[in-house]
């Protein structure tokens, strides 16, 4: 005598919750501190030494200034 049993009703598994994303590493944001530091620094002794090019000096760092702006928003929109 065979009896049939009703398949448990299949449910989605539900995933497991992702962890938090871990905050910026503080090593990586000094690094990036002393870049950026050392970077103005070298841009302004080249102004003051060589005054004539200061304007291509400028004209770069308004250009890498929205470079960097943009590359930020990019890695804020996808670590969300």
């Amino acid at each position: 005598m065979s009896t049939a049993t009703d398949p448990q009703p299949q449910t989605p598994q539900q995933q497991p919750p992702r962890p938090p994303q871990p905050a910026t590493d503080p090593l990586l944001t000094l690094c990036l501190v002393i870049v950026g530091v050392l970077v103005l620094a070298t841009a302004g002794y080249m102004c003051l030494a060589h005054p004539s090019l200061t304007g291509p000096i400028a004209t770069v760092a308004t250009v890498a200034g929205a470079l960097a702006a943009a590359v930020g928003v990019a890695f804020a929109v996808r670590r969300r």
